[in-house]
């Protein structure tokens, strides 16, 4: 059988970034979390908070180290297997991510050393400081990583100009157009909120199971609610800003929203489809359970508005991965919605948590990174079959590397990653048993002011 370079390319940069985007999801708002704790320690001096700010860094810095080594094997498969995509709009690509290392990678990798090592051998100001410049760092980098998969999906601001050898590559007419294309503040802003949700469950789960191993610290109690209030404020905005997106991909990329819909026929008063099993053969929904009228309601804001079909397109997307991927975000969405909220009813009416509740929240800890890994299959599937919408097709960028040779490296990069995940879950949880077991003493003695 032949193996097809292509699909397996695809493949592999798909579990590349299925594994990568985990960890600056992660980091990106817990580097804001961290400095809330910073703060909170040098309003109040108590130590509970510099407490919870050691064991977290340790937290980040795992996290951060992963993922520098991730992003450098996901931007060499650029020139290894997608040499098309830089010889077309390298021109746009190449900058952007220049702009990113230089603005932000620097920034982080500059004062994660004084964050992390610092607090005793720098006044307190410096060491606030540093933890600012690493947090603003982590966004800074989701900005532009945003802004050209922004501009990979609704891309503004070029044109197409043949070079000598007549192929045609894009040339930059705005940098304003380009970095502000109209997908962009949506995405970003659905991302920061995706982020902070994320990092809220990572740290109310790890503080939980902490509380389910015996330790009552303070700073785990603190933990914990800052975690849940997090959570609790985050995703109902999230919510609305998923909305907001969901109105712009109906604008600029309306095949993709019939996927995600699962909207075969140009309805107006369009159902929404809870359930179903998207057949492409058939052009149809199998076993579907349906709301009338509610997706038109929800995406034109209107009970008669019109969703076109997916049969007014002469190419889309794969139906079922977006179909089934967009539930799955929103079904976590809602559930981790569910969970932060009855924890601040806990919080605030009972004053402590039920173990069950413990328990399931700890399950939780890492919803938020399966809810946004849903949320860019929706995202880089629904664009397909482009790579840069409407202006390079996925075929067109692929390089000539034999399919063998990309089995191979796809499967060693598979066995890293399930060896590599496993190891950054098992060190996580092992570093805050041994925080419960009172391993990991901490004290702010000695700090620099």
């Amino acid at each position: 059988m032949e193996l097809d370079p292509a699909l397996l390319s695809r493949i592999q940069f798909a579990a590349n970034i299925s594994f990568h985007i985990m960890f600056p999801t992660i980091t990106i708002s817990l580097g804001w979390i961290l400095l809330f704790f910073k703060l909170r320690f040098n309003a109040t001096d108590n130590p509970v908070w510099m407490q919870a700010y050691f064991f977290f860094t340790k937290v980040f810095a795992l996290s951060f180290a992963i993922g520098v080594v991730t992003g450098l094997t996901m931007s060499f498969q650029f020139g290894t297997n997608w040499p098309g995509y830089m010889a077309t709009v390298g021109n746009i690509a190449g900058p952007l991510l220049a702009y990113e290392i230089l603005t932000a990678f620097f920034l982080e990798a500059t004062f994660l050393g004084i964050m992390l090592f610092g607090f005793r051998k720098v006044p307190s100001w410096v060491h606030t400081g540093a933890t600012l410049l690493v947090a603003v760092g982590t966004t800074i980098s989701a900005f532009w990583i945003l802004a050209l998969n922004s501009w990979m999906q609704t891309p503004a601001g070029f044109e197409m100009i043949a070079n000598d050898q007549g192929q045609l590559q894009a040339h930059v007419t705005s940098w304003m157009d380009v970095i502000f294309n109209p997908s962009m503040p949506y995405r970003l802003t659905h991302m920061l909120l995706a982020s902070a949700a994320t990092a809220a469950f990572v740290v109310a789960g790890v503080s939980a199971y902490r509380l389910l191993k015996g330790d009552q610290a303070e700073s785990v109690k603190k933990t914990l609610k800052t975690g849940l209030i997090l959570a609790s404020i985050v995703l109902p905005l999230q919510v609305l800003a998923g909305h907001e997106h969901g109105i712009n991909t109906k604008a600029y990329q309306p095949a993709k929203l019939a996927a995600m819909e699962g909207a075969w026929e140009t309805h107006k008063g369009a159902p929404l489809v809870l359930f179903g099993w998207p057949d492409e053969d058939a052009q149809k929904n199998h076993f579907s359970i349906e709301i009338p009228a509610l997706a038109s309601l929800i995406v034109t804001h209107s009970l008669d508005g019109e969703i076109k079909g997916l049969k007014e397109f002469d190419v889309h997307p794969p139906v079922k991965p977006v179909f089934f991927s967009f539930r799955i975000m929103v079904g976590l969405g809602f559930l981790m919605l569910g969970t932060a909220w009855l924890g601040s009813y806990f919080l605030w009416k009972k004053q402590s948590m039920p173990n069950w509740y413990l328990i399931g929240l700890t399950g939780m800890t890492f919803s938020g990174v399966f809810a946004t890994l849903a949320g860019w299959y929706v995202t880089e599937i629904g664009r397909q079959p482009w790579l840069v919408q409407g202006v390079l097709l996925t075929k067109d960028a692929v390089g000539p590397v034999g399919g063998e040779m990309v089995l191979g490296t796809l499967l060693v990069y598979l066995s890293i990653y399930v060896f590599l995940g496993f190891g950054y879950v098992k060190t996580i949880f092992y570093l805050a048993k041994k925080a419960s077991l009172g391993n990991d003493a901490v004290t702010t003695q000695g700090a620099k002011t």
